[in-house]
């Protein structure tokens, strides 16, 4: 290795470290400033001009990122969250239906607005639900953020890991969910029965459930914003027909519902996660640099990702270790020039589903996890990781070869590349 190289190696391996433990000995840190701090460092250090830094960036992702943030927003302070919370509440009558509202009404808003974002709005929704009928929010706050995280697997939106790979790898918004929608939805059937099973007793009390009254919401002021999200949607269906790429629907979409939406523009700007659009582009500036560095060249020449069973196993075995060690987000921006190399749908939307899928099985597996835990603790109930990590690796265990099979199976009929 050249003097370069081990520079280079030293940086990244500190960098992941300051991601790992958030905190150093005598060093303010959390994992955004290591980020961040680990890209001014490559370039400090001559790894990458200030350029090269900047074209390491993989300003797609951010902006599609920014643009949904916008939208989420928007649908937040307009109300919508609200209006989804007073809908499951209507329909639910026992603590079984409670339970599969809440895991599907998770998943499948996870799936179109991001995940992180979604639980942060529905954690004090579930916790009020759960007190005003007197029931154990804990099991279903543990199915909040399984499912979160499992309907989250089907489209480019769900979660940021999505994102990048969905960007990355040029794969259609409806190819992605047509071939990973049965694994999202078979896994929230499985988060239900695992969930009913580990409180037994809790869904044996057979009595209606009755709620307080619920917060009101204005469904004039909410239409406008719904309405552009549901042009935003179509637009992710629909946009490669105009020639309209995912990114700039979203930020189409995020101009819109500002302009025309009931909610102040400085209100849904200050919302926006600035940090996180800050870790995303400097983990593509440190991984950028050891790839011009060529550490990964060795890794790329063994092309060790070969595009068939072994290949996606070894995505899924690598998902589930890694995303407990430095979280998924991180691990998916680490496999991208191994993902580039091999050139398989297959083993792209393997990653997708795999990062996501791992970051059940422990509550620092995934960002939304450590969301929920914090929101509910602040609120006087604990989720400890015993508790979570019962149920999560017996799910994870099970939706992961779940995934593997799927996907393989889909690849052997020649359905995905």
């Amino acid at each position: 290795m050249d003097t370069i190289q081990i520079i280079a190696l030293v940086i990244f391996i500190i960098t992941y470290l300051g991601i790992i433990f958030t905190r150093l000995p005598g060093v303010n840190i959390d994992r955004p400033s290591a980020a961040f701090s680990g890209a001014i460092a490559m370039v400090l250090f001559g790894i990458l001009t200030p350029e090269e830094a900047i074209e390491a960036i993989d300003f797609n992702t951010i902006f599609l990122l920014l643009g949904m943030m916008i939208i989420i927003a928007s649908l937040q302070i307009d109300g919508f969250f609200t209006f989804i919370a007073n809908k499951t509440i209507s329909y639910s009558r026992t603590r079984f239906r409670l339970l599969t509202l809440i895991v599907l009404v998770t998943g499948i808003t996870s799936a179109f607005l991001v995940n992180d974002a979604v639980v942060l709005m529905f954690t004090p929704v579930i916790i009020q639900i759960c007190c005003s009928s007197k029931i154990n929010p804990m099991p279903y706050l543990i199915a909040e953020i399984l499912s979160s995280n499992i309907g989250s697997v089907m489209t480019i939106t769900g979660n940021p890991q999505n994102m990048l790979i969905g960007i990355s790898s040029g794969i259609s918004y409806t190819q992605f969910l047509v071939h990973l929608l049965p694994i999202s939805l078979l896994g929230m059937g499985i988060v239900i029965l695992i969930v009913r099973l580990f409180y037994r007793k809790e869904f044996r009390q057979k009595e209606p459930l009755v709620f307080a009254k619920t917060e009101t919401f204005d469904i004039k002021r909410l239409s406008r914003s719904v309405i552009v999200f549901g042009i935003v949607v179509i637009g992710f269906f629909l946009g490669k027909l105009f020639g309209l790429s995912i990114p700039l629907v979203a930020l189409t979409g995020a101009a819109l519902i500002m302009l025309i939406g009931e909610a102040k523009p400085s209100k849904v700007i200050q919302k926006v996660d600035w940090v996180l659009l800050l870790f995303f582009a400097s983990l593509f500036i440190v991984v950028g640099a050891v790839e011009k560095a060529g550490l990964f060249d060795s890794v790329l020449k063994s092309e060790i990702l070969s595009a068939d069973l072994k290949g996606l196993g070894i995505i899924h075995g690598l998902s589930l270790v890694l995303s407990q060690i430095v979280s998924n987000v991180p691990f998916a921006v680490l496999m991208l020039p191994m993902l580039k190399v091999a050139g398989s749908n297959m083993l792209w939307m393997g990653l997708a589903s795999a990062s996501t899928l791992a970051g059940n099985a422990t509550i620092i597996g995934a960002m939304a996890n450590l969301i929920v835990i914090e929101s509910a603790d602040k609120q006087g109930y604990h989720i400890s990781f015993m508790e979570f990590f019962k149920i999560g690796i017996i799910v994870t265990m099970i939706t992961l070869p779940l995934s593997l099979g799927l996907l393989y199976a889909q690849y052997a009929f020649g359905w995905i590349v």
